[in-house]
Parts: C-alpha cells; sequence; structure tokens
C-alpha cells in the first residue's frame, strides 16, 4: 500500500499548476465560514440576554449606600425601611 502511494506520488510531478486545493478544500473553506456565521449569530443572541448593570445603575446604588450608611452613623432610620410595628 505505501509503495502504491509512493508511485503514485511519483507519477506526477507537484508544482503549481498540478496542486490544487480543489473541491475539497472549497468545501471545507465554506463549511469553516457557515459554522462561524452560525457561532456569531448565537454568541450575539446570548450576548443581548445577559443583564449587566448601567454606569447609572451602579451610581444609583452606590449613592444610596453612601445615604445609608450615612443614615447608619446619624443613628436614623433608613427612610426605604418598613415600620417596625408592622403597620
Amino acid at each position: 500500500m505505501l509503495s502504491l502511494t509512493a508511485v503514485q506520488i511519483g507519477a506526477f510531478p507537484l508544482n503549481d499548476d498540478t496542486v490544487t486545493p480543489g473541491f475539497l478544500g472549497f468545501a471545507v473553506v465554506v463549511a469553516l465560514g457557515i459554522a462561524t456565521v452560525f457561532l456569531i449569530r448565537s454568541m450575539n443572541k446570548h450576548m443581548r440576554k445577559i443583564q449587566a448593570p448601567r454606569e447609572a445603575e451602579l451610581i444609583q446604588q452606590e449613592w444610596e449606600r453612601a445615604e445609608a450608611e450615612k443614615a447608619a452613623k446619624a443613628g436614623t432610620a433608613d427612610p426605604k425601611a418598613p415600620p417596625a410595628d408592622g403597620a
């Protein structure tokens, strides 16, 4: 089997005119391109689902935390907390 392959390789001179990627090379490139398109579409769909906080929300949370710390230091109750008597 190996000697048959060596004979076949020696039968054709290898140069730029006789060696081409052919249909198999083209099919592999097209398959990789199609797979890439579907992977990018899937990635975009998943990225849209992520609920990352926006900068304004982060600033608001920081401000609320600072206000809560000031209220705790001053000894006042948190204005957002429910009443202690349950009413």
